[in-house]
């Protein structure tokens, strides 16, 4: 097999997504009143919450009686030292988005077609979500009194934004009219676990110096966190010099500490399994997990499809979803008060157990995978805190019960908040749907309750992967439609923005030709009510 490089580093992952600015002035204090002006027949208000959380409101001259709230995703609550790839100089923010990333033209467009377009900043960073409910629902209240003619308010948001929107469609059924939680972030518990595990493999195999978690208070725990920020990614870089100096045997990183008899399985395997375990997707942003290099021989170009790609994969993914593992895992436990991540009862081998014979061959046979697996569960597992465990649990969650239309959308292969979040509350508001339709069977109502939910799903194309001419993985090319974290275009958003402006006038999702003609329109796009995202592996034990 070739040696190859990489155009390149798989750890310069994009973070647009995540950290979307929009650069206003930000007022310093709680408002009553905004304040406003108005240019080019667009009046924008800036103001601050009860809380302190600015807020941006922006509202056309021919204002049709529709807002739309955003709510932007997950920002650390911790500034990250210059340096580290992806969020290296990054500081805390609390600056307001109304509009998915800031963008113009999504704003414009909205500005022009009569809609107002609002959000916060909110008062703190890092998981906010039972807070920045608070302040949505009071950033409501303030917009109804600065525009008493008011009449619908839509909610959107990404990630821990998506979170936060299908709260509030729960919560707050009577406050609005219609939501669209995009890319969503899950409840805690099965969100923690999922970094958990993927952070405590990556430990386990590579780096046995990495904390993973349980960090200390106050500053000794930031630095433990920042330390383990730079760990993690010497980690993938050394990974992704050893799969390309080698693809078919890489070395193990000299960090690692596991027993010289299990250096004979491939260290790419190791990642493999990191991946399968903590419920990661098996395609990336660059490679699709089936592709190879044009020219290969027969059996080079079958072990590339088979092993290496897959690996590939894991790698860019973990590169995508472990330095928010980190971030995320110090900001939870401060919070909480302690550790919250605990396998000690996990049982790795059942997590894989049918993903162990569909990846055989990118985790070495039943040889390899046996010998991975019986290391993973010798090793000293991680006890948790109980109260604070406890505590996490009783943070904001969702349950699935929405009483106006909803639209849920997320690339299949989004490393971060996993397809699997959104399957999830598919299945409570199935359960949910189900009760109500058995009460009023009961009571002899025969008419079925109407589907508030909308499911659309991004999924990649069968074949993505790109190689130069030498036959190297070409990572300059853009991410997949479908993969990496909240990866979507300007006009997916409209045509979510479209589909919100529908639910909210008609009091139902639309449906039938007109709903495909916008999705085929908007592109990649799909409303399929036969697919079944596999949930986060916690799900199942």
């Amino acid at each position: 097999m070739r040696t190859f490089k990489f155009k390149r580093s798989l750890t310069l992952v994009a973070v647009s997504s995540l950290l979307s600015i929009t650069v206003v002035s930000i007022p310093t204090a709680a408002q009553a009143t905004p304040v406003c002006t108005t240019a080019n027949f667009v009046t924008t208000c800036l103001g601050a919450t009860s809380d302190t959380a600015p807020y941006m409101l922006m509202t056309p001259a021919n204002f049709n009686g529709t807002v739309y709230l955003y709510s932007h995703g997950y920002r650390p609550n911790v500034p990250v030292p210059a340096g580290i790839p992806g969020y290296g100089g990054y500081t805390v923010t609390n600056t307001p988005e109304p509009a998915p990333g800031g963008n113009a033209q999504i704003i414009g467009t909205l500005l022009a077609k009569g809609y107002a377009v609002m959000g916060s900043g909110f008062a703190r960073q890092g998981w906010n979500a039972d807070s920045a409910i608070k302040t949505n629902v009071e950033l409501i209240g303030v917009f109804k009194k600065q525009y008493p003619k008011t009449t619908k308010v839509v909610a959107w948001g990404n990630s821990l934004g998506g979170f936060i929107t299908q709260a509030l469609a729960e919560k707050y059924p009577d406050l609005i009219s219609a939501a669209a939680p995009l890319c969503m972030a899950s409840d805690l518990t099965p969100l923690m676990t999922f970094a958990g595990d993927a952070l405590w493999g990556i430990k386990t195999f590579f780096d046995p110096t990495i904390k993973g978690g349980n960090y200390s208070a106050g500053t000794a725990g930031y630095a433990e966190a920042m330390g383990d920020l730079v760990k993690v990614f010497t980690v993938i870089g050394a990974m992704q010099a050893a799969i390309a100096a080698n693809p078919t045997a890489p070395a193990w990183p000299a960090t690692s500490k596991v027993p010289d008899a299990l250096k004979a399985v491939p260290s790419r395997s190791a990642l493999v399994l990191v991946a399968l375990m903590s419920g990661m997707p098996m395609q990336s942003a660059h490679f699709d997990s089936t592709s190879a290099p044009a020219g290969l021989p027969a059996s080079n170009a079958l072990s590339f499809q088979l092993a290496i790609n897959p690996a590939l994969a894991s790698l860019e993914n973990l590169a995508n979803a472990a330095a928010l593992g980190v971030l995320a895992t110090h900001d939870v436990e401060q919070q909480a008060g302690g550790a919250v991540f605990d396998n000690t009862a996990t049982d790795y081998s059942a997590r894989v157990s049918a993903e162990r014979f569909i990846w055989s061959s990118a985790l070495s046979g039943e040889a390899g995978v046996n010998a991975l697996l019986g290391y993973l569960a010798a090793v000293p597992r991680v006890k948790g805190n109980p109260a604070a465990i406890a505590k996490m649990a009783s943070l904001a969650s969702h349950n699935g019960k929405v009483e106006v239309p909803t639209i849920l959308f997320t690339g299949t292969a989004d490393p971060v908040t996993t397809p699997g979040n959104q399957q999830a509350t598919i299945d409570k508001y199935a359960a949910y749907s189900a009760e109500k339709w058995a009460a009023a069977k009961k009571v002899g109502d025969r008419k079925r309750p109407a589907n508030n939910q909308l499911t659309l799903w991004n999924f990649p194309p069968e074949k993505y992967s790109k190689f130069t001419a030498a036959g190297s993985p070409d990572t300059t090319v853009a991410a997949a439609t479908g993969t990496n974290h909240c990866n979507f275009t300007t006009s997916q958003y409209l045509a979510i923005a479209d589909l919100l402006a529908y639910a909210a006038e008609n009091g139902k999702n639309m449906s039938g030709g007109a709903l495909y003609t916008k999705l085929r329109k908007a592109g990649n796009m799909t409303y399929d009510r036969g697919y079944n995202a596999p949930k986060l592996k916690y799900y199942g034990e």
